[in-house]
């Protein structure tokens, strides 16, 4: 039987070639009285699983709020959610291998997700990524990755900085993405729609400009 076909760059999913330890014990559920968790997590973790029906519905949520406060889903981490919910880690593990917006490997501490989907794409989200990658210059503290689809077509090519939705984009934006972030700076104020009243760039000025006339 011949190999599975891969993409050049490998499977996607960290950890999917590796062999599985079969001679390692299963971990069971933590024990709080020799788990130490941060307060605010174990709340935060608690305040997710008190929305569902079944807790379980929390490990999201909580792989999340663990990720955020470690910087990625390190078996500390894994722990400290596990112990929470009364989970082993290996459940987690299994939750957070899926997705790839989980970390089982430290990465820099900005994450600049680029949409490479076909709206983007079209659009030049290539030629962007590769622009943020040059003015990041191998800097470990950003971790910058292409995206297959982050469902905001209307403002291609965008991407997804540090969680915040910013776009359209123009390579000129390069530069000033990666000095934005590195200033503690809002990244691309004027394009992150969040702060816009409309996906139209200049509605914000229009808005301001109609509310000087009023007064």
């Amino acid at each position: 039987m011949s190999d599975v076909a891969r993409f050049g760059h490998g499977s996607r999913i960290p950890g999917w070639d590796d062999a599985v330890d079969l001679t390692k014990a299963p971990a069971g559920v933590p024990d709080p009285a020799t788990t130490p968790v941060p307060p605010e997590l174990r709340s935060e973790i608690e305040a997710a699983m008190a929305k569902y029906p079944d807790f379980r519905s929390a490990a999201i949520p909580a792989l999340h709020a663990a990720q955020k406060l470690h910087g990625w889903c390190s078996p500390e981490a894994l722990e400290q959610v596990a112990c929470v919910m009364r989970l082993t880690p290996g459940y987690l593990t299994a939750v957070a291998t899926f997705y790839d917006m989980f970390y089982m490997e430290p990465v820099g501490r900005h994450r600049i997700f680029v949409c490479t989907n076909i709206s983007c794409s079209l659009r030049g989200a290539d030629a962007v990524h590769d622009a943020i990658v040059d003015a990041a210059a191998g800097d470990p503290d950003f971790n910058i990755r292409s995206f297959e689809c982050l469902g905001a077509c209307d403002i291609a090519p965008m991407a997804s900085i540090d969680g915040e939705y910013v776009g359209p984009l123009e390579l000129a934006d390069a530069e000033r993405i990666v000095e934005d972030l590195r200033a503690g700076r809002p990244v691309l104020e004027e394009k992150n729609i969040r702060r816009r009243r409309s996906v139209d760039p200049g509605a914000r000025r229009s808005a301001t400009r109609d509310e000087d006339a009023r007064a």
